[in-house]
């Protein structure tokens, strides 16, 4: 397994059910989200990555005031419907489109071999998030896109040890993240039309 993926969760292990997505195993994993930007390494990605993070701590802390009422996502949401303010259908929501994001343009990478970061980056911002923004957040995405590092650079600091042990490979690497991918699409799609059919996401 690939070190950074060896730190943190994998979407693959967040439990599924039919009452729904487990809420503090994918709040778990979507930190490790946050981690991927750091490995992307530019500064240009500082605003998505503080918006992730925003989202996330949303969605905790309504886990944390109604935990009995918030064990899946799909309960979380169900149960702040009823309130004026619902902060993490909100949170969620926004989280759910910048994992879309992340996942979309990480996948691109993934099919495409010969294909640089800023491509697969820009194929994924245009088919997720670039419809929910304005001329100015589009502005600071573009230069994000620029600034992605070189593929070779950001799949090698991956699949590195950050204590100095031997660097897993590029199959192994590319197995793992594959099955993260393929997890998190799942879960991202699901939310989505969960979502899409209930209406939670009017009026946002």
């Amino acid at each position: 397994m690939a070190p950074y993926l060896e730190t943190v969760k994998s979407f693959a292990d967040v439990p599924v059910t039919d009452a729904g997505v487990d809420t503090l195993a994918f709040l778990e994993a979507s930190q490790g989200v946050l981690g991927l930007f750091d490995i992307l390494g530019s500064t240009a990605f500082a605003a998505v990555q503080s918006d992730l993070k925003g989202n996330i701590i949303k969605v905790r802390a309504r886990y944390d005031a109604a935990p009995t009422q918030s064990a899946t996502l799909e309960e979380l949401v169900k149960n702040e419907q009823g309130e004026k303010k619902r902060t993490a259908t909100e949170g969620l929501m926004w989280l759910l489109r910048g994992l879309a994001f992340t996942c979309t343009a990480l996948l691109n990478a993934q099919a495409n071999e010969n294909e640089e970061l800023s491509v697969a980056f820009t194929k994924g911002y245009e088919r997720t998030l670039k419809q929910y923004h304005n001329f100015i957040v589009k502005g600071i995405f573009s230069v994000a896109m620029k600034a992605c590092p070189y593929r070779k650079d950001f799949y090698a600091k991956l699949a590195s040890d950050p204590n100095g042990g031997p660097a897993v490979t590029d199959n192994v690497l590319s197995e793992e993240l594959d099955k993260w991918l393929a997890a998190l699409d799942l879960i991202v799609k699901r939310m989505q039309a969960f979502y899409e059919k209930h209406g939670y996401n009017k009026g946002f």
